[in-house]
């Protein structure tokens, strides 16, 4: 199956070098370009793209809202975002998972690198990248995060885990230490595919649309809380 790729970047130069490198392979197409946000919106419906490129910084509509605005549509629930930024280490990172991005990727990443986030996202896969630890992820999700409703949101997170079995309440965990399915079978002696159908209704009951969203809800639930190295 051809993943069919968006690009969403304000610098026509970047599209075009991504366009390049995206086309170069057998199981990907570019299938668009955008150079906002809402350009991005618009393009992931009409050419029903699997997964978008997203800048932040974008005039208009930038790529944070963007990714809102797809993560909130029903019609594009199979869309996966991957945010591209140039610094790395920032609060936007973690604005951007929570706004529903499956993960982010550095501009200066190298091409095998972009092509695999293409694909891991894909997947379904939660993606972070190689350059940023999972530490410094974990302390940004464990702030408070302002667009939050408070209270209300704190209990209804918390009757959502109410509802996962202690089973796939262990499998999130796993998860949320970055572990793929084969690893997460392996430490808890169990199949791989027990793994993705503990994954898959932890996914269902917490309304997360990938693996991304599986690990910022463990952490702003309070299941799994961030280590201070």
């Amino acid at each position: 199956m051809t993943i069919r790729v968006l690009l969403a970047d304000d610098q026509a130069l970047l599209r075009s070098a991504f366009r390049v490198l995206v086309d170069s392979e057998p199981d990907m197409e570019v299938v668009g370009e955008a150079s906002d946000g809402a350009q991005a919106v618009r393009l992931a419906k009409e050419e029903r793209a699997d997964v978008v490129l997203m800048d932040i910084r974008m005039p208009g509509t930038d790529g944070l809202a963007a990714t809102r605005l797809i993560s909130a549509d029903p019609t594009l629930a199979h869309v996966r975002v991957v945010i591209l930024t140039t610094f790395e280490v920032d609060d936007y990172v973690v604005q951007s998972l929570r706004a529903g991005a499956s993960g982010f990727l550095g501009k200066g990443s190298e091409p095998d690198e972009l092509l695999n986030a293409i694909r891991v996202a894909a997947g379904g896969e939660a993606l972070l990248s190689p350059t940023a630890t999972k530490g410094l992820i974990a302390r940004f999700l464990a702030q408070p995060d302002d667009s939050a409703d408070g209270e209300g949101g704190a209990a209804a997170r918390s009757a959502r885990l109410s509802t996962l079995t202690s089973r796939e309440r262990e499998v999130l965990v796993q998860v949320a230490g970055g572990l793929s399915n084969d690893e997460i079978a392996e430490r808890l002696e169990v199949s791989p595919l027990t793994v993705k159908t503990h994954v898959n209704r932890a996914m269902a009951k917490l309304g997360a649309r990938d693996r991304a969203q599986l690990v910022v809800f463990a952490y702003e639930s309070g299941l799994v809380r961030p280590r201070v190295d």
